[in-house]
């Protein structure tokens, strides 16, 4: 039996990302990703069962990234401004330091496989400080009771849509934009106002 290459094995996730994310779900298949890492198609599954095998555990792993990245250095008991700061903070690096795999773990989330990657352990504990963390603010008067979907939409809406703007490097009508610590702690500012009793 063939032994595992970890490098080979780095390759091959890091060609499946680029491939996801250029091809979409239904374009990226095991033959091409074999091509682009310059092995044989056979090596592949040495590592993994098949090409859903695969996609999930590019999945789970991303996720796991992304919600541990998320709560770090965050706490349910933090006051709402501070905590959803933080937030912002954390998932703003991760889409600025990762912004391939975010973009793939976009494109997995709304694929077949999209709860499977959901189900990883990360999430459950993400989960139950997000949700510790939502009651809190509504219990000591620092947010408006609302639905979580609603909250959730007018929370990060804007952010993810100034980190939309920072991946592509234009905004609305076509011009150049970064995004700037300012420019985010201007929309968390408006944001926050927002979500105010």
């Amino acid at each position: 039996m063939r032994t595992r290459d970890t490098d080979k094995e780095k390759l091959v996730i890091e060609k499946a990302i680029e491939q996801i994310v250029q091809d979409g779900f239904q374009g990226f298949s095991m033959n091409k990703l074999a091509k682009a890492c310059n092995i044989s198609v056979a090596t592949l599954y040495i590592y993994y069962q098949d090409k859903d095998d695969l996609i999930k555990k590019i999945g789970g792993e991303i996720s796991s990234n992304f919600f541990s990245r998320t709560i770090k250095d965050f706490s349910p008991s933090m006051s709402f401004a501070e905590g959803l700061w933080k937030q912002w903070e954390n998932r703003a690096a991760f889409a600025v330091e990762f912004p391939t795999e975010v973009a793939c773990f976009e494109v997995i989330k709304h694929s077949p496989h999209g709860e499977s990657i959901l189900a990883v352990g990360q999430l459950s504990q993400f989960k139950i400080q997000m949700t510790e963390f939502f009651e809190n603010a509504i219990r000591n008067n620092e947010l408006v009771p609302l639905p979580m979907d609603v909250f959730w939409s007018v929370a990060y809406g804007p952010l993810y849509a100034l980190l939309r703007f920072h991946r592509e490097g234009k905004s609305l009508g076509g011009k150049p934009f970064t995004l700037t610590k300012e420019i985010m702690e201007e929309a968390f500012k408006i944001t926050l106002k927002g979500l105010r009793p």
